[in-house]
């Protein structure tokens, strides 16, 4: 019966990497019947599983039955909760990791430093960052990315970009992680001047990164620059494009903030992808501040056939 546990444990990482929870739940019923369920590897498995699939009461529940419990376990409970948004109990389970002695790897950082920004816990942050440098993981380029948006959400520019300056090594979302940190604290111009030295150094640009720079042109009121990039998008320069919802959000939101509301229905009337919540929320709060409910509505009813405010 336990040569069995190796397969096993494989198709449960399968589960794991592919987010199979019906396939998942089966598994676990074989393994309850197979009287292998207590088996501690396969709880471990079990646990990893669960939180990939973002069940963290059934990975909750198995991870307290667990006798053993390696880093790699607290891991994927930290990271599922963080996943989730639920930063508190994230930085819980973290907590747990280090009462019980045990040594965080280079995995564990980044979801908790997540956590950490997200609930503006500057002190903490730099509390981790001092354990990054401690734990040797001060190169590693997870690591390094989770730091510069820590320290940018928590508005610590200076540190983001000391952080940024000193790497190595470098990658897209680097690069993205320290334009963003200037557009959320209003440093448009940086965000313009960090783009362009990405493009000259030749780092590869995605549709996050425009995103990100169209957000800025939008919350900045840069007009120009936002069609300009835009623009690039819809010719797929840099190799992205077409425009996502994301984008066409971006310019909605830019155009609705001017006031350039008919423009903005234009520009969804030409849209290649579906409107989503966070397009018409974007467009109905334009139209509210401008006084101009008729446009949400015409738009509305020409993509939908229906009214957009009052459906039925």
């Amino acid at each position: 019966m336990y040569k069995r546990i190796p397969l096993y444990a494989s198709l449960l990482e399968t589960c794991s990497s592919t987010k199979n929870l019906s396939h998942l739940k089966q598994l676990h019923s074989q393994l309850i019947t197979l009287g292998l369920s207590c088996h501690d590897y396969l709880r471990a498995k079990l646990v990893s599983s669960y939180s990939a699939c973002a069940q963290l009461k059934e990975a909750t529940f198995i991870f307290s039955l667990t006798n053993r419990r390696p880093t790699f376990l607290y891991n994927s409970l930290i990271i599922a909760f963080s996943s989730l948004k639920l930063y508190t109990q994230s930085l819980s389970v973290f907590r747990q990791l280090l009462v019980a002695r045990k040594s965080p790897d280079s995995h564990t950082f980044p979801a908790v430093l997540k956590s950490a920004a997200a609930l503006s816990a500057h002190h903490l942050g730099q509390k981790i960052h001092a354990a990054i440098l401690t734990n040797g993981f001060g190169l590693d380029l997870a690591n390094s990315n989770a730091l510069i948006t820590m320290y940018s959400k928590c508005g610590d520019l200076i540190t983001a970009r000391k952080v940024f300056n000193i790497m190595s090594e470098r990658n897209t979302i680097t690069w993205t992680a320290m334009i963003s940190g200037y557009g959320w604290n209003g440093s448009f111009n940086e965000v313009f001047e960090l783009f362009d030295r990405m493009l000259e150094v030749g780092e590869r640009v995605d549709g996050l990164t425009f995103t990100t720079v169209l957000t800025a042109c939008s919350h900045g009121g840069f007009m120009y620059k936002g069609n300009e990039y835009f623009r690039m998008v819809f010719q797929g320069r840099f190799g992205v494009g077409p425009p996502t919802v994301e984008h066409y959000t971006c310019m909605v939101d830019m155009l609705g903030r001017a006031g350039r509301l008919e423009e903005a229905e234009a520009l969804i009337e030409g849209m290649t992808v579906e409107p989503d919540e966070a397009l018409w929320g974007a467009l109905l709060g334009a139209c509210k501040s401008h006084g101009k409910m008729e446009v949400a509505e015409r738009l509305a009813e020409k993509i939908y056939g229906r009214r957009l405010l009052h459906p039925g």
